[in-house]
């Protein structure tokens, strides 16, 4: 699971930064919106990144919540681009799954190491 985050979340933050770049070009509140995902979308993997050198538990798993955070806010940026016409569902069903399975991931992952391990227990990414 530890490459397969770290590729996953690369890959994601790429998928976000080119569907981005089209909200951009357009007028109006796809590009608002378009900021708001970049923003959020990105962040993910940065989280995710600061956190594999944490100083403490603590700073892992704040760090690990606040990717958490990031993918969930990430989700909802995508819900009002589809329900709202701007893009269509067919185009970014495979950004929002994707987007799905890593809040199950990061959960999980938050979960364990809130449940009392120690940071060096947990599972982290190189």
């Amino acid at each position: 699971m530890k490459r397969d985050l770290c590729e996953r979340r690369f890959k994601f933050a790429l998928r976000i930064t080119r569907l981005c770049q089209k909200l951009s070009e357009q007028p109006g509140v796809g590009r608002s919106i378009g900021r708001q995902l970049f923003d959020s979308g990105t962040s993910i993997g940065a989280n995710v990144e600061e956190g594999q050198d944490g100083e403490s538990k603590a700073d892992f798993v704040s760090k690990y919540s606040i990717a958490l955070k990031e993918a969930r806010e990430t989700r909802y940026w995508l819900r009002p681009l589809v329900a709202s016409e701007i893009c269509r569902e067919n185009e970014i069903s495979g950004v929002i799954k994707e987007c799905g399975e890593l809040i199950g991931i990061l959960t999980t992952i938050v979960k364990k190491a809130k449940g009392g391990s120690e940071k060096g227990e947990v599972k982290r990414e190189k």
